[in-house]
């Protein structure tokens, strides 16, 4: 579909600004994502539409490999669907990322409202670019399929970040979707952090996989060292799962994720919702707003170093990630693994 040479993306990791990492992962042969920021390249917290673009023009102006841009269409985000009009524009007005950037991530809400907006229509008309929807569950899965999507990422419960209150993880939500839906593309995300997880992934029906954690700890990421430094040395149980503006959030195990409370289902969590509603007068999207805002400001100072009092969004694949590498010697390790791990698998079939 991308005509990249090797299956593995790097997955959306907003608030954070991933644009160096995103470069590494398309020089390497992968698909680079450029995440939904408040960010710059320069570093400077601007206006998540400013920021996407100079994020869009520092990608292209450093590689010639093919990309991405991810797009929470949340309905806390704030000018979502004016991000979707100029980001659409702003690529359509660069014949290089028209080239480039074909790959169109939405997350965290409705699939249906980046293909309804008709500045996207008219970018998917002109160009090669292609829609996938973030699917940690079944139900989700099917909403992308009904909205038309081009592909799906299937994000299990191991993953780092937002996740579902379902808590599927990656090996059963994978052949869930590929029972039900064989034949549109996916994209596995995760859990995935070595060569013989690219090859499960693969033999259940993924085209390739995403992934957040493995990339962090990589010397091309733009991530705090004290961030990266956390991962090599840890275990898949020092991650856990709390309550954040968005629904249930894994988080690194520290003073900051330890503070937070656990709201079980989406059904509890609208209880609580209401609850709040009632003491206040009324619950406001603006609350909301405020609330996803203060979550935003402690990931961002986990991403400048602080792993006591801010948000470390982490996966459990933390657990078999063993040292901090480059991004091309990963990417080479995973490809070599994975084809070791599928000679060997075909070994016991014939």
């Amino acid at each position: 579909m991308f005509g990249i040479k090797n299956p593995i993306a790097s997955a959306a990791m907003g608030p954070f600004r991933t644009t160096e990492l995103a470069i590494a992962v398309s020089e390497a042969g992968g698909l680079g994502m450029i995440s939904h920021a408040n960010q710059s390249m320069d570093g400077r917290e601007v206006d998540a539409i400013v920021a996407m673009k100079k994020n869009l023009d520092y990608v292209v102006e450093h590689t010639d490999g093919i990309f991405g841009f991810n797009i929470r269409t949340s309905r806390l985000t704030v000018d979502c669907d004016k991000l979707i009009e100029e980001t659409s524009k702003h690529i359509m007005g660069n014949p290089k990322l028209r080239e480039q950037c074909l790959y169109a991530l939405t997350s965290a809400g409705s699939a249906k409202r980046m293909p309804l907006h008709k500045d996207f229509q008219k970018l998917r008309e002109k160009t090669q670019i292609k829609h996938f929807h973030v699917a940690p569950a079944l139900w989700l899965a099917d909403k992308c399929v009904a909205a038309g999507c081009d592909g799906l990422v299937v994000t299990g419960f191991e993953g780092g970040g937002h996740q579902s209150y379902e808590k599927v993880g990656s090996m059963v939500l994978l052949q869930q979707v590929q029972q039900k839906h064989p034949d549109i593309p996916k994209i596995a995300c995760g859990g995935f952090a070595t060569g013989e997880g690219l090859a499960a992934a693969l033999t259940l029906g993924a085209g390739g996989v995403a992934m957040g954690s493995r990339f962090i700890a990589s010397k091309d990421s733009e991530f705090h060292e004290n961030y990266k430094n956390i991962v090599p040395p840890a275990k898949a149980q020092d991650t856990l799962v709390a309550t954040g503006s968005l629904g249930t959030i894994r988080l690194w195990r520290n003073k900051y994720a330890l503070s937070k409370g656990l709201v079980r289902s989406k059904e509890e969590k609208m209880v609580e919702e209401k609850a709040l509603g009632d003491h206040r007068t009324a619950i406001s999207k603006e609350d909301l707003a405020e609330e996803l805002r203060k979550d935003a400001y402690a990931a961002f100072a986990a991403y400048q170093g602080d792993m006591e009092d801010g948000a470390v969004l982490i996966g459990q694949s933390i657990g078999i990630i063993n040292q901090i590498d480059s991004v091309s010697d990963i990417m080479e390790t995973i490809i070599k693994d994975a084809e070791k791990a599928l000679k060997n698998a075909n070994n016991f079939v014939q």
